[in-house]
């Protein structure tokens, strides 16, 4: 009791108000360990905000040091993401690589590249679609030039795509659905192939999009496609391309994005709107949806007896997050 002689002895005798005790967590405590399932919770949201309190306090640190330091500050430091922190991939495409030049000079979608081929798409479902299944074949047909709707019923695919190279067809796509909702687009390049199966999700039609725009034009759209890197990537986004005329309408002012980002794939179809000399915004027209590749096959669709180039297996390849195949 008489050991009592530190700066909190001190301020009780200058009749100041002891500061208030503030409340830290110990190093090893665990909110798991809280049987409580309301005092678990409880805990939970108090750490949490003691942990943004703590970053935004060094937040604020920082910046204070640096308006300090002016022009002699050090750089900021980049940010780690998953993407930044990718591990390198040994099929990345070399922009100056002539073996990659040679392949693409030969591959399957040469004739279109070289423009020898015009894009005639066919847009076909599964068995019997539903409401939403056929909006969406409608809407994707605004979306890509010179597309056409069939719906079959109870026809194989097999029968299909000897009658679409026959009518001068150069691409089919068949969108799969499941309890109503599309799940599942392939896509296959005629003649010769490839083929390309991915899994389809977060659907929306246009009029599920917020401020969205008025319906496209027929105008031929500008096509975008971003970070596909490997060769992988490089054969999926051909067969994108393909898909649409070479020589965009730059006076419709619309634009077909596939952005791949964690070998996820985001389509999007806006409008430029420009504002000004200098201001320019875009308007989303729709419809989106989100693409994950399951299989590239080598031919046309055959499901027995196709021979596959790559076939995502997720307990092989999903082992770390900073593995990317596009």
């Amino acid at each position: 009791a008489g050991g009592g002689s530190g700066p909190v002895g001190s301020a009780a005798e200058d009749g100041a108000p002891p500061a208030p005790e503030r409340v830290l967590f110990p190093p090893t405590f665990s909110v798991s360990e809280i049987k409580n399932k309301q005092r678990r919770h409880f805990m939970f949201l108090r750490w949490k905000q003691q942990q943004r309190k703590e970053k935004l306090a060094a937040k604020k640190k920082r910046r204070k040091e640096r308006e300090a330091l002016g022009d002699e500050a050090p750089p900021k430091a980049i940010p780690k993401t998953i993407e930044n922190q990718r591990v390198y991939d040994e099929t990345t495409v070399d922009p100056n690589d002539e073996e990659v030049a040679f392949d693409e000079a030969t591959d399957e979608f040469a004739p279109y590249f070289n423009r020898q081929t015009v894009p005639k798409i066919l847009i076909t479902t599964s068995d019997r679609p539903r409401g939403r299944t056929v909006r969406f074949c409608e809407q994707l047909s605004t979306v890509i030039p010179n597309s056409h709707v069939y719906y079959r019923r109870g026809l194989a695919l097999k029968r299909i795509i000897p009658q679409c190279i026959a009518r001068d067809f150069t691409d089919l796509i068949v969108i799969n659905e499941d309890r109503k909702i599309p799940n599942g687009l392939v896509l296959s390049h005629l003649p010769d192939g490839p083929t390309a199966h991915f899994r389809m999700s977060s659907v929306r039609l246009r009029k599920e999009i917020k401020r969205k725009g008025k319906e496209p034009t027929e105008h031929v759209p500008e096509v975008i496609l971003n970070n596909f890197t490997t060769r992988l990537g490089h054969s999926v986004g051909r067969m994108f391309a393909s898909l649409f005329p070479h020589d965009p309408q730059f006076i419709g002012r619309q634009v077909a994005t596939f952005h791949n980002q964690r070998d996820y794939i985001f389509f999007r179809f806006h409008r430029y709107i420009f504002k000004s000399e200098k201001k320019v915004g875009i308007q989303e027209l729709g419809p989106r949806f989100t693409l994950k590749l399951r299989s590239l096959q080598k031919g046309t669709f055959d499901s027995k007896f196709g021979e596959y180039e790559w076939i995502h297996k997720r307990r092989e390849m999903d082992t770390s997050r900073r593995k990317f195949h596009l």
